[in-house]
């Protein structure tokens, strides 16, 4: 990331939700072709990660993130760092992650805590830092982020943590310097709103930035967030990462990505 400067906006391109229409593989080259220079996944496990990094390699792109496994969406799971009773599943799943990302160079994962319910939740915070002490142990010398991201309860019922300043709160009891925030606008508008002020304040804690609009989470240039303010005001603080795009297209993938022109800050 030594490249980056307050003048050079790097977007990426999360194809588990964007170019949905092709298989997986040719949503790499379909991101090529659109302009992203990176791009970013979900869950890839069920498929081949050689052939994945190959793919990558042929387009010239980064895989800049991927998230630990979710667990069986048919029994409600969705991720295990903060979930009572599930310390191994999380810890194969973070060994698994870790090992995809390194091979993919991808530098960020995203530590899914998963749902809980509110008379576990004394529990699932002291779960949360078992886990998160012993990921951080582990992903150590990598190179590689851990990521928290506060998910909304409208979207995701009963998730571990909602709200970025409750995140933040989490960090800083923990105190590792390798597990940051994800700060994912869509999320954190539906949640808390005022975005510049609220990233201002937790900025050293920020791992990686994700949008989408609101309500629909679909292109930025719809719905109640001012997105050019806030594409100007990420490289103006200098910041040296990615900027995901992680959204559900209104239509085609290529046909609305008109605002990655109109909204390219100057």
């Amino acid at each position: 990331m030594s490249d980056a400067s307050p003048n050079k906006f790097r977007w990426s391109a999360n194809i588990s939700m964007m170019f949905a229409d092709l298989p997986f593989l040719e949503r790499i080259d379909a991101a090529a072709r659109a302009g992203f220079p990176a791009v970013e996944c979900h869950f890839p496990y069920d498929l081949d990660c050689s052939a994945i990094r190959e793919r990558l390699l042929d387009a010239g792109l980064v895989m800049n993130g991927l998230n630990t496994p979710s667990g069986d969406a048919a029994r409600g799971e969705f991720g295990f760092a903060a979930v009572p009773g599930r310390k191994d599943d999380f810890r194969r799943g973070l060994d698994q992650s870790l090992e995809w990302a390194v091979a993919l160079g991808a530098k960020t994962i995203h530590c899914m805590c998963g749902v809980v319910d509110a008379s576990q939740r004394p529990r699932a915070e002291a779960v949360f830092f078992e886990n998160m002490n012993f990921a951080s142990d582990v992903a150590r010398g990598t190179g590689i982020d851990l990521l928290i991201e506060p998910i909304n309860q409208h979207d995701r019922p009963g998730w571990f943590v909602s709200r970025s300043d409750d995140v933040v709160g989490l960090l800083k009891k923990l105190g590792r310097d390798n597990v940051k925030l994800m700060f994912d606008f869509y999320h954190i508008q539906i949640m808390e709103g005022d975005l510049l002020r609220r990233m201002e304040r937790h900025w050293p804690h920020i791992g990686h930035f994700q949008f989408a609009s609101v309500p629909r989470r679909a292109e930025p240039d719809e719905g109640e967030i001012n997105y050019p303010a806030i594409f100007a005001a990420i490289p103006q603080r200098g910041w040296p990462g990615w900027v995901a795009a992680e959204y559900r297209p209104r239509g085609a993938t290529l046909d609305g990505l008109g605002w990655m022109r109109s909204m390219l800050p100057v």
